[in-house]
């Protein structure tokens, strides 16, 4: 059964500098529009009781510099706003409300669409470059090409906080829907986040995040260090900051190489991934000897869903409030408490002694498919 599915390919650009200036302009119309229609949509909230959102058409007239941008990012706001809007009166507890839009926050970014007229499409990519309304062709660099019969959906041109531009292009690859693999217990490997490693398998494997990785944290550290003591403002402090920035983008390139070269592993090594549906917001709250965001393990969740996912295969999910350090894996015992400063517990039932994490990993496992099979 043929299925819509979509892949994104992400470059680099090299814009000249009209097109920078040109992509300047686009970030701050579209921060503009959206802080406009945000303000308009709670002003007859508040008159009328009644949801409503504006066009970008409606501010053209008192703005005549939103028509210097390509008209497709601004309808893209308004799109965005709405869906923004959507997910929150649908799951309020979950979504907050939009809020407003500021140039210092860092990243800025713009979406356009692509449309097909009988003159040719509105955004094509060519050899070395991209095409995009008003900009024209971009000098971009491809690690990836893609498929002749993928359809160019929308791109999204971005800036990063060291002013670098990038844009991502997704794209419409037809596809068929894989049949679905029923895990078994040899075919399946459950997964406990773990503080030092990274995770720790039921087999007894880890995944130490790479040395350069802690080579790089320890460099940014020694960086803030100087810029607390540089005086703020002056022409060393900007080129510190700089600098600070690049090795914080370095660091999450790092971390999002290792975390997608691992979870693609994993996928393909693996017919069922069994992991805890731990609340990470509160688990990184509560930890006083690493920062779970910091980690990515939420990224790496994620990673592993929608890849074990094109594949037909399931990732499974327990229940956050489930006893896995506590339970002892080879007679089922519960234990009261299991301080997490100890590596191994011996269970007072059985006699086994457990390396803590391993036999967490071994009860989200067996708890895992005994769900699925449920």
């Amino acid at each position: 059964m043929a299925a819509a599915q979509y892949t994104t390919i992400k470059v680099r650009l090299y814009p000249d500098a009209a097109q920078a200036e040109l992509f300047e302009k686009t970030f701050g119309c579209c921060r503009y529009i959206w802080n406009r229609m945000l303000a308009d949509q709670q002003r007859f909230y508040q008159e009328t009781g009644q949801h409503f959102i504006p066009t970008p058409a409606k501010y053209k007239a008192e703005a005549p510099f939103l028509k210097e941008v390509d008209n497709q990012a601004l309808i893209q706001e308004h799109n965005r706003l709405s869906q923004a809007f959507r997910v929150f009166f649908k799951k309020p507890e979950t979504f907050g409300h939009p809020n407003f839009k500021r140039k210092k926050d860092g990243r800025s970014s713009f979406t356009a669409c692509n449309h097909v007229f009988s003159s040719g499409p509105t955004i094509y990519t060519t050899r070395d470059g991209i095409r995009m309304t008003k900009a024209g062709i971009v000098k971009a660099v491809f690690h990836r090409r893609p498929q002749a019969w993928w359809k160019l959906k929308r791109i999204t041109v971005s800036r990063t906080p060291s002013g670098k531009y990038d844009c991502s292009i997704l794209y419409e690859c037809g596809g068929r829907t894989p049949e679905p693999v029923i895990p078994r217990a040899d075919t399946t490997v459950g997964l406990k986040y773990s503080v030092p490693h990274f995770y720790v398998s039921d087999d007894g494997a880890m995944a130490d995040p790479p040395h350069w990785l802690k080579q790089s944290r320890e460099k940014l550290a020694g960086l803030q260090q100087k810029l607390a003591r540089m005086e703020p403002g002056s022409r060393n402090y900007q080129e510190a900051v700089r600098k600070y920035r690049l090795l914080h983008e370095h660091i999450a390139n790092q971390r999002r190489d290792f975390i997608h070269k691992e979870s693609r592993r994993i996928a393909n090594a693996w017919d069922a991934v069994c992991v805890r549906a731990d609340d990470l917001t509160e688990l990184s709250q509560g930890m006083t000897q690493g920062d779970l965001r910091d980690a990515g393990y939420g990224m790496f969740r994620e990673c592993l869903r929608y890849k074990l996912e094109r594949q037909g295969k399931p990732l499974i999910l327990v229940d956050r409030y489930y006893p896995s350090t506590r339970t002892c894996s080879a007679c089922g015992h519960v234990e009261a408490a299991v301080s997490y400063r100890r590596r191994t517990w011996t269970c007072p039932a059985c006699g086994t002694v457990h390396q803590r994490e391993i036999n967490a990993a071994k009860n989200i496992k067996t708890e895992g498919l005994a769900r699925f099979r449920a």
